[in-house]
């Protein structure tokens, strides 16, 4: 059975109930006489079994999959030219 926690709006406690899913929730503050609560949303952690996941592969060394509009395009590379000729210096005189 799942454990709600509920916090009072005027004695501003918190308290923890252990209720079936299918229950309602309370309306009435179980620590003081008049006042009412609030269901207070706790976050849960979340464990992912099973091959498939990134966190059990990723150190089996799986292969990633290839999305091509994600990978970078290689520069084109640069047209080879021929270096200049070295060229005498003319004497004129």
């Amino acid at each position: 059975m799942p454990i709600y926690v509920y916090e009072c709006k005027k004695c501003e406690q918190t308290f923890e109930v252990e209720q079936r899913i299918v229950e309602d929730a309370l309306t009435d503050c179980i620590l003081c006489p008049d006042g009412k609560v609030k269901r207070i949303i706790q976050p849960t952690a979340v464990i992912f079994n099973g091959s498939g996941f990134y966190v059990n592969d990723s150190n089996k060394g799986a292969s990633k999959a290839v999305n091509p509009a994600a990978e970078p395009t290689p520069a084109p590379k640069p047209a080879e030219t021929p270096a200049p000729a070295e060229t005498k210096p003319t004497t004129t005189a």
